[in-house]
């Protein structure tokens, strides 16, 4: 069982809610206020594993975040779907008549835009995390402000919520994963894995992969491109892959790294529930 966890935000946060539903004892968390901070936290020995949110159904993919797990050689151990209610809340008595700013992390304040385009006189600004700006409400006692949170962090902070799952598309799910500096024994069955893989800048090379994905009874169930920073007009692929015989997995793998011109396993670990 680790001992401390580093998360995106603080009590509160939806970070905060995945490790209370991930982990049957829920460790110490390590409170960061940016991504980079949270990986920097595991890559130092800091704390021993991280949650870490990487794409959300309405949102997308936390590109940056794809960065991170490279440029720290982070390894995912595991991954844990939160259903994302987005709330707004104030100091309790206000009404959203008399509200002028809405704080909130960006990727909150994007999966309300339709709900801010009917108070277009609320300024929306961007801030590092959801349960942050609710405690600065309640503990600064400002009005006309408002922030978009969970219902945890309204109870938390003593705010009182005016609108309740603003979010655009009620159906909302943010995917996070697990992560720590060193692979672990591998206790549970693993049946998914994420790749990252750079090929040869031919017609062809991306379908021959996936070809080969196909070919062995893989699933391919996420694929993201990022630039190559030091060759331009080259990419790397990040790629999520379900198995159900682990031959089939060792041999796709075995194809692809003679196939790519390099290629990197950033984690192989158990699926996780929708």
């Amino acid at each position: 069982m680790p001992k401390k966890v580093a998360i995106q935000g603080i009590k509160g946060s939806f970070h905060d809610q995945v490790v209370e539903q991930y982990f049957s004892v829920p460790p110490q968390r390590l409170e960061c206020s940016t991504f980079d901070e949270l990986a920097q936290s595991i890559d130092s020995g800091k704390c021993d594993l991280g949650v870490m949110a990487i794409e959300n159904s309405i949102a997308g993919s936390i590109l940056p975040n794809y960065a991170l797990l490279d440029q720290y050689e982070l390894v995912i151990t595991g991954e844990h779907f939160l259903r994302i209610e987005h709330n707004l809340m104030a100091l309790p008595g206000q009404k959203i008549q008399e509200i002028e700013e809405v704080h909130s992390h960006p990727m909150a304040l994007l999966q309300c835009k339709k709900f801010f385009r009917k108070h277009p006189h609320i300024k929306l600004v961007e801030s590092h995390d959801t349960a942050e700006e609710a405690y600065k409400i309640g503990a600064q006692k400002w009005t006309s402000k408002a922030a978009i949170a969970s219902v945890r962090a309204a109870e938390i902070y003593g705010l009182e919520i005016l609108n309740p799952s603003i979010q655009t598309i009620k159906n909302n799910v943010t995917r996070f994963i697990i992560l720590q500096k060193k692979e672990e024994d591998k206790k549970n069955k693993v049946n998914k894995a994420a790749w990252k893989f750079v090929l040869d800048h031919k017609r062809g090379s991306l379908a021959t992969a996936l070809n080969v994905v196909s070919d062995c009874n893989l699933n391919l169930t996420k694929i993201q491109s990022l630039p190559v920073i030091e060759t331009p007009g080259k990419y790397a692929f990040f790629v999520d892959v379900t198995f159900d015989a682990l031959s089939d997995y060792q041999k796709a793998k075995s194809l692809l790294e003679i196939m790519a011109t390099s290629f990197k396993v950033l984690g192989e670990y158990p699926a996780g529930k929708l």
